[in-house]
């Protein structure tokens, strides 16, 4: 017995087997944390994408499974049938074709003037500057509910410096068209053009200004240093801002209501009016069957963002990681 306890006792006391249980237990507490990071990683999404996961499924109901009892996620009796008269009635290639067309040009124009007023934030000094970059701030800040009622006003009655007054008698209504949003946006007050500032301002200042001092050597001016040696460099960042603006551009809806733009420039406005049209045209008058219809809209809303997600993703996180927005 006295042997067994003394064999008992050096097993217990080799450091070989302390070290397996020691490599034992690391791994245990690793799946452990694993497991634990998964269930938490999954219930987050689930809940982010819930809304989004019935929308699509939704989409795909017929009649059928709207008013079956036992259908919940996955439909019984799939059909694109929402689908087709989705497109036909929102005019869905037309209308996003225009819409493309109207938020790649409002992207271009945010992409040099905000560049350009970045660059001057970042490089130049001259009077104000300190307080023209806090009101740059401020329009970050400002909830834009806060200047509705001012931005409604003058462009209802458009009249710079009494131009129009001249040449024509009286001002001009601008709103029902794209133009106030075009005027905003070429005097970097557009849709979150001040975060495109920021953003800009904080990348070229993140810039070696040896490269400015090489090209002032070799005889450059302001202009050529910026077009052809500051926005080569700086790619990070315009990829960046060009997808920020594409998304908020495409997904907004605030200032298309506010200046009364086209339905035929803006899904969201044809969305709003699709279960009024088909309820018109097609004689659907349940609430319950004309949601699904929405629903497809809004899906057919999303796809074109996916897709531009899924192309420029890597482009995306570079972007952030080098323009400023982190760290």
């Amino acid at each position: 017995m006295a042997k067994f306890n003394e064999k008992l006792n050096t097993w217990k006391n080799d450091p070989k087997l302390d070290s397996a249980r020691g490599h034992l237990e690391r791994k245990v507490k690793g799946w452990l944390f694993a497991l634990f990071r998964t269930i938490i990683v999954v219930g987050i999404a689930y809940v982010i994408l819930s809304p989004l996961i019935g929308i699509v499924a939704n989409s795909f109901f017929s009649t059928e499974d709207r008013y079956s009892p036992v259908v919940y996620i996955i439909p019984q009796h799939p059909t694109l049938e929402r689908y087709e008269l989705t497109i036909l009635r929102m005019d869905y290639w037309n209308v996003l074709k225009n819409m493309m067309m109207y938020v790649i040009g409002i992207t271009f124009i945010q992409l040099v003037i905000c560049s350009m007023a970045g660059y001057g934030f970042a490089r130049f000094n001259f009077p104000m500057k300190r307080i023209l970059f806090a009101c740059v701030i401020i329009t970050i800040v400002l909830p834009a509910h806060a200047i509705m009622y001012p931005l409604y006003t003058t462009f209802q009655s458009f009249d710079p410096l009494w131009i129009f007054s001249i040449f024509t008698g009286g001002s001009t209504n601008l709103l029902g068209s794209p133009w106030p949003v075009v005027i905003m946006t070429l005097f970097g007050v557009g849709l979150r053009s001040g975060l495109y500032i920021f953003i800009f301002t904080q990348f070229f200042r993140g810039l070696p200004r040896e490269i400015e001092e090489a090209a002032i050597i070799d005889g450059a001016g302001n202009v050529r240093t910026f077009t052809q040696i500051m926005l080569p460099n700086a790619s990070p960042a315009i990829i960046t801002v060009a997808i920020f603006s594409i998304v908020w551009q495409y997904n907004d809806n605030f200032l298309g209501r506010l200046f009364n733009v086209s339905d035929n420039i803006l899904l969201s406005r044809r969305i709003a009016s699709l279960q009024a049209t088909i309820a018109n045209l097609d004689q659907i008058r349940d609430p319950s069957i004309t949601t699904l219809y929405v629903y497809a809209a809004v899906v057919l809303m999303i796809l074109p963002l996916l897709l531009i997600y899924v192309l420029l993703q890597k482009y995306l996180i570079e972007g952030i990681e080098r323009s400023g927005i982190v760290g």
